[in-house]
């Protein structure tokens, strides 16, 4: 895997959304990270851009990625809101340049289109919180950020809370992001490969019938079967129909890969939750699990 060049002060970061709409406004608190971290910053034309939902339409959401991607003088991408749309706009998008010239995207929920395309292509994206409401999210979000763009080190510990876990140590290629976009890639060119590899599934704000048709989904395509260690993130604010489908995100996902015997955790964090701490994602890193808590290494 190609990891994109790391920043330095004085480099230049751009602000689009592939997906929903959002003002310049909302990005306050993201400029002024960017210029204390000593970078400089360029919004997008979706920036403040409106069509229903979508922050432009999809001409508009495709042509500004594309402008960010081919610019010599931007050196990351950072993805301004999630939702939905990026789907849309993937097949017009032209990674030719990029495969020669790569760069940082960064992202989370609907950037897993993204990050599973340019997976595929053989570099390295970094799966962390969106543009807007990084404020809101913990010092361990930010700093880690900051730590991989600028290329110091990085590791993700935290102590195990939940009692669906399987013990052990791997190594391997992380890949993987919100579990609604992997399913929803499955069959297309985006799809990516997990056999060998460290998967990473987090969602939100789903019924908890449709994650268990998603992971069945998966298993059923081979994507959980072979795969080094399964980790698993924020599955919150789940919901429920008015007979009670009887067990919780985690008991879906835990009875759905119970059979296999690699490394497993739940609580992960990162995702749609206030520590959501970045990933980079296409990196070997290892995974080690204990009783005691969970540690991985970039």
């Amino acid at each position: 895997m190609i990891t994109p060049p790391l920043l330095a002060k004085g480099n230049t970061v751009g602000i689009v959304s592939t997906a929903r709409k959002i003002s310049k406004l909302e990005l306050a608190p993201l400029l002024q990270l960017l210029t204390d971290w000593g970078l400089h910053y360029r919004l997008g034309n979706t920036i403040d851009a409106e069509d229903h939902q979508y922050a432009g339409n999809d001409a508009l959401r495709a042509r500004d990625f594309q402008e960010m991607m081919d610019d010599p003088s931007i050196h990351a991408i950072w993805c301004a809101r999630g939702g939905y749309g990026t789907v849309r706009i993937i097949d017009a998008l032209d990674f030719s340049n990029f495969e020669q010239h790569p760069k940082w995207i960064i992202g989370y929920s609907d950037v897993t289109v993204l990050h599973s395309h340019v997976h595929n292509l053989g570099i390295e994206t970094l799966h962390a919180n969106m543009a807007i409401e990084i404020d809101a999210k913990t010092e361990a979000t930010r700093s880690g950020i900051r730590n991989v763009l600028f290329g110091q080190s990085h590791r993700i510990q935290y102590e195990m809370k939940s009692d669906f876990h399987r013990k052990g140590m791997a190594d391997g290629k992380l890949v993987g992001g919100n579990l609604s976009l992997l399913y929803a890639l499955l069959g297309s060119p985006s799809d990516i490969e997990t056999d060998g590899k460290i998967l990473f599934i987090e969602d939100l704000d789903e019924m908890l019938y449709h994650i268990d048709r998603m992971i069945q989904n998966l298993k059923r395509n081979g994507k959980l079967k072979h795969i080094k260690a399964l980790i698993v993130g924020g599955m919150n604010d789940m919901k429920d129909n008015t007979i009670p489908f009887g067990k919780t995100a985690e008991e879906i996902i835990w009875e759905a890969v119970n059979e296999y015997d690699y490394p497993i955790c739940f609580g992960f964090p990162a995702g749609h939750i206030q520590d959501n701490q970045p990933l980079v994602l296409g990196r070997t890193v290892r995974l080690q699990v204990e009783d005691s808590g969970v540690s991985l290494q970039f």
